[in-house]
């Protein structure tokens, strides 16, 4: 599903505009966004949570020439399902 089926899927569930559900899409986007990069998490309760996690800098290998390169340490967006949604993916109630 990309973005304009989910803001079709969006609409109908609430019967509302398409404009509307973009609109909301974008501002949960935004604020989901604006979380993550003060460092906070955003939890759900059955859906799951948005986090940050840290990368540690690693020495990586060219797959082209199989020289070594130093990778940076970095901070990177992580999603942790949770329990109902797990189940709702196995088919489980």
């Amino acid at each position: 599903m990309n973005r304009k089926e989910l803001i079709d899927a969006l609409a109908s569930k609430t019967s509302s505009t398409k404009a509307d559900a973009d609109r909301s899409i974008a501002a949960l986007i935004d604020i989901i966004s604006a979380t993550l990069k003060k460092g906070d998490s955003v939890a759900l309760v059955g859906f799951g949570t948005f986090e940050v996690r840290k990368r540690a800098a690693r020495i990586g290998r060219n797959p082209k020439t199989g020289a070594e390169l130093k990778i940076k340490a970095a901070k990177v967006p992580a999603f942790k399902a949770g329990a109902t949604l797990k189940a709702a993916v196995n088919g489980k109630k």
